[in-house]
């Protein structure tokens, strides 16, 4: 059967892929491009695009993809709930095992926050390559940072969101591109209920625990636009106080080791959350975080060719990406930085892990268990 196939293809790829979204990118390449042949490379192009124009979990935005192409909504589902179940099985039992404070625990747990320290630096760096081209984007990019390092607050991050579009709209449009007539209409009810839900759920957020929790968690993940990484800064100013800086932190750096989709942070932050039903809040948190990019996969699927033509749309994403790296960067100062380097040791230690993943290119999961050693070794002498 079809559906069975996509369910266990997605699955076995989300125990082994390790690397985050760029990474699955290319596991996805190899397994359904040139091994299978579901779909040809100029066909695996659109859908890349496809999720780098839209908000939502780049690399399992093109799995649910490629499953709807496969076989329609189920298949998409059954590519979605493979490919996340093993990651979200891993996040949510982090989340609801009681350690023991012991020096190894203690060592492993500030050794994953200088490993938070070297991701979003890497991510920062990474992505102030590619959208930060421009006097104006880079303008845009460390406006942001500022304001946010004055002003931390959701609403404030909506807001540079929503000016950087509009300035990406008028200065980032680019030349004129020839327009793709297409006579595919968008897929209305998904984008509606996708509006819907982002518009009324907070006025219903303060009716119910779990409404108010799914709120959370679909705000955040209709505005990651950029990648995994951007779910960082959102999540954390959405949060507040209700989880401590070192859990945060902690489910943040256990979701870089896991494999599959890194939106499954939110599995963990949804277990601890709702520590008298943590199965249900990680199902909630994991839901709602997921739903909102793969509504806009399925409202613009047949469509976005002809969307993304418009010059005045291309430059609104790019605003938004310009804006997206000052929101990474003020995540990266505080609260990742903060919370992790207290000495010239720890400073060091954050170094020799970014030389070692950006030059040495060990893996994400090498440079997991080098600063964990380290740093548990630090606290046993």
């Amino acid at each position: 059967m079809r559906v069975v196939e996509i369910f266990w293809r997605f699955f076995l790829l989300g125990l082994v892929s390790f690397g985050g979204p760029a990474a699955h990118i290319g596991y996805f390449h190899t397994l359904f491009v040139q091994k299978l042949r579901w779909l040809d490379d100029s066909a695996y192009a659109r859908l890349i695009a496809l999720s780098q124009f839209l908000p939502g979990p780049g690399s399992s935005q093109i799995g649910f993809a490629i499953g709807l192409q496969r076989a329609g909504i189920i298949g998409a589902i059954a590519a979605f709930i493979g490919f996340t179940a093993p990651s979200f099985t891993l996040m949510y039992t982090l989340a609801t095992l009681e350690f023991e404070s012991t020096d190894i625990f203690t060592g492993v747990i500030h050794g994953l926050k200088l490993v938070a320290v070297v991701v979003v630096a890497d991510a920062v760096l990474s992505m102030y390559r590619t959208f930060c081209v421009s006097t104006a984007s880079l303008s845009l990019a460390l406006l942001s940072a500022v304001l946010l390092w004055l002003y931390p607050s959701l609403w404030v991050q909506m807001g540079v969101l929503i000016v950087a579009a509009l300035i990406g709209a008028s200065v980032l449009k680019g030349e004129p591109k020839p327009l793709v007539t297409s006579h595919t209409k968008p897929a209305l009810f998904p984008l509606i209920l996708f509006m819907v839900l982002f518009v009324g759920l907070p006025f219903l957020a303060n009716t119910s625990v779990w409404i108010g929790l799914f709120n959370t968690f679909y705000q955040s993940g209709s505005l990651v636009f950029g990648g995994g990484h951007v779910v960082l800064p959102l999540l954390q100013q959405s949060l507040g106080d209700t989880i401590s800086t070192e859990r945060f932190l902690f489910g943040y750096a256990s979701a870089q080791a896991a494999p599959g989709p890194m939106f499954t942070f939110a599995t963990f932050l949804g277990a601890d959350l709702s520590p008298a039903s943590p199965l249900l809040g990680a199902l909630i948190a994991t839901l709602a975080i997921f739903l909102p990019g793969f509504l806009l996969v399925l409202g613009l699927y047949n469509t976005w060719e002809s969307l993304s033509s418009h010059p005045r749309i291309a430059g609104a994403a790019a605003g938004i990406n310009a804006a997206v790296v000052g929101l990474l960067v003020a995540a990266l100062y505080n609260p990742v930085f903060n919370s992790a380097v207290f000495s010239p040791i720890d400073m060091a230690i954050v170094l020799m892990g970014f030389f070692l993943l950006r030059v040495v290119k060990i893996p994400i999961i090498g440079v997991i268990a080098v600063i964990s050693i380290i740093s548990v070794s630090r606290n046993l002498l």
